[in-house]
């Protein structure tokens, strides 16, 4: 009898651990990790290439049993039919929007793309095609994010400054509203030091490519970041940089942006963790918890496809009131999930 007794609280033991712990990665593939939280759920994309996917789960640590379905299908041609990169969920003003790179099988044409449901649960609702977001010069764009301060909505985004690859910069513009750039893009940053620089261009006609993409805003005391991914994603040197504004400052000003000079998270090859980057972040259930979800490699050379898988981690805060990463953890690191 006493055996049994002891049997079955270690089996309750183990299942209750099970439950309040998780190891990375949250799912065995999907680069360009995005989540938002609203309702008591995550919502949760990354890039599919050929389609949009979304999850929902209470739990982001919990992702591969989570729901997930197709929400929009591009059609077989034309001008956002191919490399459907990098979508983000936001919800904006009443209702959901989908901010996604796309082109038409052509590098060259990539733009960003939305999509709008006015559904309370974007698992629900029709997901509505709304066409291309795009400030007057219409140049070359990925990586869209958009976020709000002071009551004013923006954008920021990689993008060419001309119409040849060679080099991506941050840019950040105004918004009339969810579907509408107000004015001209501004660049707040370009590729400036050497470890934004790793990475031979995969063109003939062209010798290197210097990459700031993937930006993300972080908001902190009386300070604004972003956290953007440098060097080229199919490098293990692939990493993420941070720019910081003044809560009260023009953000589209350039001047009003400063860069630190080393990347602030990299690959750790003694925790056998390459490339990470092109992150987000989230709090915990209880809002007092920092995390951050990020793409990485297992091996060195695994390169930019699907073998990139996503991971969270938690992170705190510098007395400066500057994000505090640390190195990329182990996959086979045992972690507390995000309290609720």
């Amino acid at each position: 009898m006493l055996r049994s007794l002891i049997c079955l609280l270690v089996f309750l033991t183990s299942a209750v651990q099970a439950q309040d712990t998780f190891r990375n990665p949250v799912l065995p593939g999907g680069p360009d990790p995005w989540c938002t939280y609203k309702d008591g759920h995550y919502y949760y994309m990354h890039t599919m290439g050929n389609r949009l996917e979304l999850w929902k789960t209470k739990n982001i640590a919990f992702l591969k049993d989570a729901p997930h379905k197709t929400i929009w299908t591009p059609p077989a041609s034309g001008a956002f039919s191919k490399e459907i990169w990098a979508p983000e969920i936001h919800f904006i003003k009443g209702k959901w929007y989908v901010y996604f790179a796309a082109d038409n099988g052509d590098n060259q044409y990539h733009r960003i793309y939305a999509l709008e449901n006015s559904s309370p649960d974007p698992m629900l609702g029709v997901w509505e095609f709304k066409g291309k977001v795009a400030d007057i010069e219409d140049k070359w764009a990925i990586d869209a994010s958009v976020f709000e301060h002071r009551g004013k909505l923006y954008m920021t985004w990689s993008g060419w400054e001309g119409d040849k690859n060679g080099r991506q910069d941050i840019y950040i513009a105004a918004m009339k509203d969810p579907l509408t750039i107000q004015g001209k893009r501004v660049k707040i940053s370009s590729p400036q030091y050497t470890w934004e620089t790793k990475g031979d261009l995969r063109d003939p006609n062209l010798k290197h490519l210097d990459v700031n993409e993937g930006p993300q805003m972080l908001k902190y005391g009386k300070q604004l970041f972003i956290v953007y991914s440098g060097s080229a994603c199919w490098t293990d040197d692939y990493a993420l940089g941070i720019l910081v504004a003044a809560e009260d400052s023009d953000l589209l000003d350039p001047s009003s942006w400063k860069k630190r000079a080393e990347p602030v998270f990299r690959q750790s090859p003694e925790n056998k963790v390459y490339g990470p980057g092109h992150n987000s972040f989230f709090t915990s259930p209880d809002g007092k918890e920092h995390w951050i979800l990020y793409h990485a490699n297992d091996h060195p050379g695994d390169g930019c496809g699907n073998k990139r898988s996503p991971r969270i981690q938690r992170f705190r805060w510098d007395e400066a009131g500057w994000p505090v990463f640390g190195k990329p953890l182990q996959t086979d690191t045992l972690l507390q999930i995000p309290r609720s």
